[in-house]
């Protein structure tokens, strides 16, 4: 590597060893760091490598997998008996290791014990694989920067990924300056400018750098991208540090040929892995209630354990005792009620399969399919963006379709978030362009390339008298836009002479500086302390004094210059409700005027902020620069400080006017909230918009109507001052709230946002869904039962905080009604028949006990017992629970009244639960004592009885996989090639099964383990043991069949159905009017 500093006295031997992959060079350094918090300083003065010793987390290592190939086999086996359902059957296993209690061999238990672990262990391997790819591709490369420690001195090059948070001390362009991309931070592609001190801006030389013994004191670690607060003491001097001087790791170096950066947090300690932080874990409400009911079948299993111990004691003590003398006990039991207190252990083993171990692995495939077929649906894919639907995680599925309440956020997320400069007010004359919502009065384009040959060609305005006013040379219409051509943090790109291109943090500034340059006020470059324009064709260099930065609290950004002529000026833009606040009194007159045309401007539904200015004496800039120096040098409570500052200079301004940006509604958004509405779901948009702009977009997307007489609109500042969101009104809040039939909340903070989501989760018991696309959405989406990111404008932030995103808010019908309700629709229909299919199968056994002396003798052969969970009745139920549908995709959306069910959780609860088993108990009575009945008096062609144990058993399970396969052939509305193939081809598999484990090959091979040859064969070719089964098969499906006859439409699916083969029926009608008109 070709570096002045490999030949360096003082690093030569250091940074040849820490010379990392990309050119990354790092000089080691004894470098003291103070962290501070709140207002209370504490401090660390240690060498590096002292520090490294102490406090691991100086360390730059970065561990983002969960497993090594050490530590996977325990750690994950570790995980996984966390679960009660894994630690139970453990406990089973060891039960039947116990020869005085277990009927059945071990392998019963432990082969589908082993297959689960197994398949969950694949899974966990696979994510935290996946999850590491991931993190690589955010520039996380271990493997190449762990040796960086805190206090070492980076060089980057340009287009590298900074390898830890780096204080800038120098740079090889102008000024200092370097340019980055922050997307792996929050999603923004445009670049941004980072500065380093001017004391700093000379170590770029390796001597200088090597000789560098500045102190930092800066705030501990935290997750706050955009604030960072400290002190440089070197030299006897303190110097102020903010975010414009910091490189975070993740970020891009762009446009920059070298730099250097001192690491203050490395590791975990980087503000990008103290934003990496778990979310919440969100579970399902069938998942709640399915633990419930686990514990429910447990208690139940207990209950019949117990009755069969006392069965067997009764047993023992009036009948075993006859036969003592020939038939003794086998050690060590030695009466009758230790023999029952074995027999109910025993009893445990054999009935623990009404809770198989195979129950949550399935629903967990079922989930993944559905989050794969979420994926692929090319349905919800933007060729525009380029961005498919993504299910972010497999365990909210169901849940999309029990959703009741959608929170959602207006700018980027039901309109574009490409902002268009519409209209404006200057000096109380209002000027207006052509717009979508306002049609009638500009038809013709302005040209402006006659004017100002440096004007945006793709800017769009129609209102001649502005373009006049600016020629004519109106004062307060050049102040306007010199204003706007100056009060902003756009960066200028210019790569031809004339070419220029903005690089805004905002959408909306970047239309307000393209307003600016179009009517002659072009901004052309900037500089740490100047900004250029070009005015009307004349080049103006404005000395930049100061910027005051906007934030969600303060909502207003001021820059302070000194014109050629010296003259001092603040230009603030910002909020009109904090603006006018600071207005000198003499313009009442005029902010009354404005007001007026900013009501008009948010009836239009546009995004409006309010202009004004303030002229400073030298004297006044003086006193407060030297005020502004003091509060960015304290080291505690500096934020504060720096706001009272600021607070004390934005008084006393002259008001210049208002813009107004148009930003227009997504495609499809009026059709997806009528559409969702009549699915009976509640939609509140929460927006930071003023209340006129808020209420103007609901009626444009249809939420609001103009016969709505319940509309309930509040804004942030009433709920504060009213404390709705307060413990004692909160209810009222909520009660009132949730009659009406439309919400919406305006001037609201990210945190209330939360907030309202939470007051509905705690009082209504609903499932929520918050649906936004950036950063300020973050805490609402992580709030709500399920968080959908909208991948828009404003960085991914939303996106990484969501369960689901995609790229559009009208993708959200299809989410919920189409596979969001077949998600429900299929998880209910497969609990039911799985809870189903194992009561029939486990409670054979608990009649059984009644005739074997309650013996724990098992009726099936344990083969069977093993294999049909797992194999014969496993895939049937599988391919159900991912493939079912009642009606096509169309009519889900066709009939938003389907959606239904799913908020009543009519599909699967405690009473469908109580149904279900009972049809399983049903078909045990049926399955045991329908056999019984028929082959104890039967006999054979020859002659010979067929009352034997193994003709019993092969009965039994025949018609026990024929029933349940008939049953799930009932239960299955839409078949495909993989139902069938799974549905018959269990049943051929469990012949197949069955006639190879009696066969003389097996028998041959394993005569310790394989005892009754030939049984199956000689069974299934007697004629009274098919006219059982058939018998048996057709009284267990007789009342099922009564049913689908005489109740054929008791859900409207069913109906819907109906229509889909008589289209043209009377029929059709009534349900289209019950779903749009369903009162």
């Amino acid at each position: 590597m070709d570096s002045a500093l490999d030949n360096h006295p003082l690093t030569n031997t250091h940074t040849k060893a820490r010379s990392l992959a990309g050119n990354l060079c790092v000089i080691p350094r004894i470098f003291w760091v103070k962290m501070f918090q709140s207002c209370v300083i504490q401090s660390y003065v240690l060498s590096v490598s002292q520090l490294c010793c102490v406090f691991c987390v100086f360390s730059n290592c970065i561990v983002t997998s969960k497993y090594n190939i050490i530590t996977f086999l325990p750690v994950n086996l570790f995980e996984q008996f966390q679960e009660v359902a894994n630690t139970y059957f453990l406990f089973l296993l060891i039960l039947q290791l116990i020869p005085q209690i277990s009927s059945l061999s071990w392998f019963t238990t432990i082969v589908p014990l082993v297959l689960v672990l197994s398949i969950t262990a694949v899974k966990d391997a696979t994510d935290d694989y996946v999850s590491v790819c991931h993190t690589h591709t955010l520039g996380l490369q271990k493997e190449k920067w762990m040796n960086v420690r805190v206090g070492d001195i980076i060089k980057l090059e340009n287009n590298q990924f900074v390898a830890a948070d780096l204080l800038l001390l120098s740079s090889s362009e102008p000024h200092s300056l370097c340019y980055i991309e922050t997307a792996e931070l929050d999603g923004e592609t445009n670049m941004k400018v980072r500065q380093s001190l001017s004391v700093t801006a000379e170590l770029g030389d390796p001597n200088n750098l090597a000789s560098f013994d500045g102190e930092v004191v800066c705030e501990p670690p935290n997750n706050k991208l955009d604030r960072f607060c400290g002190l440089l003491c070197w030299r006897d001097c303190k110097y102020p540090l903010s975010n414009h001087n910091m490189l975070l790791r993740g970020c891009v170096l762009r446009n920059t040929e070298t730099c250097y950066g001192l690491v203050i947090f490395a590791g975990p300690d980087t503000k990008l892995m103290q934003n990496s932080g778990r979310t919440k874990f969100k579970r399902t409400s069938i998942d709640r209630l399915m633990n419930t009911l686990v514990l429910w079948i447990f208690g139940f299993m207990v209950c019949m354990g117990v009755i069969l111990a006392v069965g067997n004691a009764v047993w023992e003590r009036e009948v075993g005792s006859l036969f003592q003398s020939y038939l003794a006990w086998d050690l060590p039991v030695d009466n009758f009620l230790f023999s029952a207190f074995l027999s109910f252990w025993s009893y445990v083993i054999i009935l623990n399969t009404v809770v198989p171990i195979s129950l949550y692995v399935s629903v967990e495939v079922i989930r993944l399919g559905h989050s794969y077929f979420i994926n692929w649906d090319r349905k919800m894919f933007c060729p525009q963006c380029n961005t498919a639907a993504e299910a972010r995680t497999t365990t909210l599925n169901e849940e999309l379709g029990q959703v009741e309440y959608i929170f959602s956020d207006k700018t980027g997320t039901l309109t574009q978030n490409i902002m268009s400069f519409s209209k404006c007010s200057i000096n109380g004359h209002a000027y207006g362009g052509y717009t979508t919502l306002y049609t009638t009065l500009y038809t013709t384009r302005l040209d402006f390339s006659s004017f100002n040959p440096l004007a945006d060609p793709d800017f769009c305005y129609y209102d001649n008298g502005l373009l006049k006013s600016v020629k004519l040379g109106d004062l307060h219409s050049h102040e306007f836009f010199r204003l706007l051509s100056l009060c902003h943090t756009v960066m200028s790109e210019e790569k031809k002479e004339g070419e220029l291109m903005y690089k805004a943090q905002s959408p909306d500034e970047g239309a307000l500086v393209t307003a600016a340059r179009n009517f002659g006020f072009v901004f052309r470059s900037r500089t740490p302390g100047t900004v250029t324009v070009t005015e009307l064709g004349r080049p103006v260099t404005y000395t930049l004094l100061a910027i005051l930065d906007f934030n969600n609290i303060r909502k207003r950004m001021s820059v302070i210059v000194r014109n050629p002529e010296g003259r001092i000026r603040l230009y603030c833009k910002g909020a009109d409700t904090l603006l006018f606040e600071r207005l000198h009194p003499s313009n009442h007159h005029l902010m009354n005027i404005t007001t007026d045309h900013l009501n008009e401007y948010a009836g239009d539904g546009l995004r409006t902020l309010a202009l004004a200015y303030r002229d400073l004496s030298e004297e006044q800039w003086e006193e407060w620069s030297e005020r502004h120096r003091q509060a960015d040098r304290a080291t505690d409570c500096r934020e504060d400080r720096l706001a009272d500052i600021y607070e004390h200079i934005e008084q006393d301004m002259m008001l210049l006017g208002a813009t107004a940006i148009e930003d227009k509604l997504q495609e499809g958004v009026p059709e997806t909230i009528a559409i969702l509405s009549l699915a009976n779901i509640k939609i509140w948009v929460l927006t930071g918009d003023k209340q006129e702009t808020a209420v103007n977009i609901g009626y444009s997307c249809k939420m609001l109507t103009g016969d709505m007489t319940e509309v309930f609109i509040i804004s942030g500042n009433t709920v504060l001052s009213a404390h709705a969101l307060e413990a004692d009104m909160e209810g009222e809040f909520v009660s009132t709230a949730c009659v009406c039939r439309a919400v919406i909340c305006c001037r609201v903070t990210p945190l209330q946002k939360a907030l309202v989501v939470e007051l509905i989760k705690k009082h209504k018991k609903a499932v929520t869904l918050a649906i936004g696309d950036g950063a300020n959405d973050v805490s609402m989406i992580k709030t709500a039962h399920i968080g959908v990111g909208i991948s828009g404008q404003e960085g991914i932030q939303a996106v990484l905080a969501s369960d689901y995103s995609f790229s559009q808010f009208r993708f959200l019908q299809r989410l919920l009604l189409v596979h969001g309700r077949w998600s429900y629709l299929r998880m209910c229909r497969f609990l039911c028949y799985f809870f189903y299919k194992n009561f029939a199968f486990t409670m054979v056994h608990f009649w059984f006990g009644f005739f074997c002396g309650f013996s724990a003798q098992t009726v099936y052969d344990q083969y069977f017992i093993t294999l049909y969970n797992i194999v014969y009745t496993s895939l049937p139920v599988l391919a159900m629970g991912i493939f079912d549908q009642d009606v096509p995709e169309q009519r889900s959306l066709e009939y938003p009244k389907l959606y239904e069910p799913g908020q009543l959780n009519l599909l699967f609860n405690k009473r469908e639960f109580f149904i279900c088993i009972t049809q399983g108990i049903y078909s045990s009575v049926v399955l045991f004592f329908i056999p019984y009945a028929i082959l104890s008096h039967g006999t054979q062609g020859t002659g010979e009885p067929l009352a034997d144990y193994q003709t019993f058993a092969v009965t039994t399970a025949t018609a026990l996989v024929i029933v349940v396969s008939v049953q799930i052939a009932l239960d299955t509305g839409y078949w495909t090639a993989i139902n069938h193939f799974f549905v018959w081809g269990s049943v051929g598999t469990f012949f197949t099964i069955m006639l190879a484990m009696h066969s003389q090959t097996l028998f041959s091979i394993f005569p310790n383990q394989f005892h009754f040859v030939g049984s199956a064969q000689s069974t299934l070719v007697q004629p009274l043991v098919w006219l059982t089964i058939v018998l048996t098969t057709v009284i267990c499906i007789v009342p099922v069949l009564a049913t689908i006859c005489f109740w054929p439409h008791s859900q409207l699916s069913d109906t819907v159905r109906t229509i889909c083969f008589w289209p043209h029926s009377q029929l059709s009608d009534t349900v289209r009017t019950i779903c749009f008109w369903p009162h």
